[in-house]
């Protein structure tokens, strides 16, 4: 299934029409009627924004997967722990739960018990990234 296919089917699902859909999440109207036909992209921010009010992963969203969990909901974080996470520790979450190269030994059961290891180890990538260039 399309991105546009996706969102047109999660709008309906809520029972909105797109006008009600952009008030409420401050998208342009056109800009978003041209997401649900697939002829434009939306980009990093907007895609952010809703699979947050749709409770879904950016994986869904974009059709990548049927599954149509969040990738932290997916990890055992709930939402409300989740939501109340800091934008730079929902990042850092964010990045380990979307690579798929990483395996961890004696894995926590929750991760956000490890949080802080996390933010040390990504500070770290990070840099060695950042010599990279």
């Amino acid at each position: 299934m399309k991105y546009g296919e996706v969102l047109k089917k999660l709008r309906t699902e809520k029972g909105l029409s797109q006008k009600e859909l952009t008030e409420r999440l401050m998208i342009n109207r056109s800009t978003y009627a041209r997401y649900e036909t697939s002829s434009t992209q939306p980009d990093f921010d907007t895609l952010s924004k809703l699979a947050d009010f749709y409770n879904v992963s950016v994986d869904y969203l974009l059709g990548r997967t049927a599954n149509r969990e969040a990738l932290h909901t997916q990890a055992g974080i709930s939402d409300d722990d989740y939501n109340n996470l800091s934008a730079y520790q929902k990042e850092v979450i964010d990045f380990f739960l979307n690579r798929e190269d990483l395996f961890f030994k004696n894995q926590p059961e929750n991760l956000l018990d490890a949080l802080e290891q996390f933010e040390v180890f990504y500070e770290v990538l990070k840099r060695q990234q950042e010599n990279k260039k």
